[in-house]
């Protein structure tokens, strides 16, 4: 019977969930399956993978075939590594312990890569935060001055219409008031005629006149 290692969807539409399975190659995608290795969730970053690397490579042993994508999820989980050094080991090229110990290193190896692709991953996501942070703050700020600005223009156009309706309101009366002023000259000449009329009857020197004609009596009257 041909088995094959392959991916089994579960999980909701839009967010799927695997199951690693060992299964009847002439089975169903999803159907039946033989043996249950592990999971698969794709749905965070880095991926999530449980995977059972010892029944794993019981089944690649007993010529379990995987399928592409179940071959690169076993390669990252270090079955295929495993294998490997089994198959050195059946050989003779390897002792157990010392296969067991390029394992164990191997592991370890790709924990420190995990982690800094996990630790890579969270300074992109803080950096793209602050970064989302900066410009949702630099738009506030535009809208703000943008506000302001509006409204020192309406404030501005306010103040503007209230000294026109002063000055509208300031110019009749100042019309009234230039009305007013000819009376004031109108009055003027008849003071200016009524001195000039009273001006004669100020000559009275004439009179003057009497006082030789008085002396010249009197002296006739010496010599008579």
């Amino acid at each position: 019977m041909p088995v094959k290692i392959r991916l089994q969807r579960h999980g909701k539409k839009g967010k799927p969930f695997y199951w690693i399975v060992a299964a009847d190659a002439r089975s169903p995608r999803d159907g039946k399956y033989l043996e249950k290795l592990g999971t698969y969730n794709p749905n965070i970053n880095p991926a999530e993978i449980n995977l059972d690397i010892d029944g794993s490579v019981k089944w690649l042993q007993n010529g379990a075939q995987p399928t592409d994508t179940a071959r690169a999820i076993l390669s990252y989980k270090g079955v295929m590594m495993k294998k490997h050094l089994l198959g050195g080991v059946a050989k003779g090229a390897l002792t157990q312990e010392q296969a067991e110990e390029k394992f164990q290193a191997w592991l370890e190896e790709k924990a420190g890569r995990v982690s800094a692709k996990k630790e890579g991953l969270s300074k992109a996501e803080a950096k793209a935060k602050a970064d989302a942070l900066a410009a949702e703050k630099a738009v506030n700020e535009k809208r703000m001055a943008a506000a302001a600005e509006a409204e020192a223009e309406a404030t501005a156009e306010e103040a503007t219409e209230e000294a026109t309706e002063e000055t509208q309101e300031a110019t009749p009366e100042a019309e009234t008031k230039a009305e007013e002023t000819p009376a004031t000259e109108e009055t003027t000449p008849k003071t200016e005629e009524a001195s000039a009329e009273e001006a004669p009857k100020a000559e009275v020197a004439p009179k003057t006149e009497e006082a030789p004609a008085k002396e010249e009596a009197e002296e006739e009257k010496k010599e008579a």
